[in-house]
Parts: C-alpha cells; structure tokens; sequence
C-alpha cells in the first residue's frame, strides 16, 4: 500500500481517515479541498488543479483523499489501494453536521485557502443526493479496479473503519 485514494460521501470520514492512516502508515496525505481551493471559497481554475493533481501522482507514495468525480478514473489508474466510504445518508448528514458545529468560523487543516467552515444548504443538498447520484458508479469503477489487481476496501459503517485501522497498528 504506497499509492492510496480515499472516496466516498461527504461527511463520511474520509479525511479523518485519511489522517489516522497516514500516522500509522507515514504516507503523505494529499487532500483535494486543498488543492482546488484557494483564498476565500475560491476554486482554481480546472486546468491549474489537474496540474497541481498531476505533480501528486507523480510522486512514489501518497494517500489522496477526496472525491472531484472527474478525477476519480485518473487517479484509479494511478494507485495500488482504494477505500470507499459507502455510508448511509444519514451517517453523512449527521458527520457534516458535527463538522460545522465542531469547526465553525475556522480553517480547517485539510481545506485549501482561507475557507472557513460554514453552513451551507446547497452542499446539504448534494450530501441528500449523493449516493442515489454517484454509489452505481463508484461501484463500476471500483469492480474495473479489482479486475486490474487493485486492492477494494468498502466501508460501510464507522465501526468498520475502526476495526480496520486497528489490525494496521
């Protein structure tokens, strides 16, 4: 396990996640949020981003947490492992919720820029249409990835996640 991606729904746990792994691992995380934003809410432009994705994967070991659907194909080909966030809903609301509560007002270490976190209904929205929108197609992508010889860990609930980062240490 040296090339890493870390995808699922918003709010899930991913970077979280991504961070433990990371500390037990001494992988280098790379989160997306960091890459595309910049300022305050301001995301750069799709060409700097790839660029800036790009100069990630080219490196021997990384753990790259995030979603960015577009890239996903890309940075499939790329990695030797892919974990998969497949939460309820729910779950997803209610990690978003802890989040903003939690971080209010503040940069947190894992988003680009100077965005401070903050309630926003629209990306409630897309948290409630997440996996009727994107779970069919991750779990095409993820069945290719296996096929290929990629390593396919699903999380389906935080006790899984747990569990699993207590057999690596």
């Amino acid at each position: 396990m040296n090339r890493v991606i870390v995808i699922g729904g918003n709010g899930s746990g991913k970077s979280t996640f991504s961070k433990k792994l990371a500390a037990i691992t001494h992988l280098p995380v790379v989160h997306l949020d960091k890459l595309r934003w910049y300022g305050n809410w301001q995301m750069r432009e799709r060409e700097e981003f790839d660029e800036l994705l790009q100069q990630e994967l080219d490196k021997e070991a990384w753990i790259i947490d995030g979603n960015y659907n577009r890239t996903i194909p890309h940075r499939l080909s790329c990695c030797d492992t892919v974990f998969y966030f497949d939460f309820s809903t729910f779950r997803c609301l209610l990690g978003v919720t802890w989040r903003v509560l939690t971080n209010l007002g503040r940069v947190r270490d894992d988003m680009g820029g100077n965005c401070r976190e903050r309630f926003s209904l629209s990306f409630y929205q897309s948290i409630l249409g997440f996996n009727k929108t994107h779970r069919k197609c991750y779990y095409a992508l993820l069945n290719d990835a296996k096929k290929v010889g990629k390593t396919v860990v699903i999380f389906r609930n935080r006790r899984q996640v747990k569990k699993y980062l207590n057999t690596l240490g």
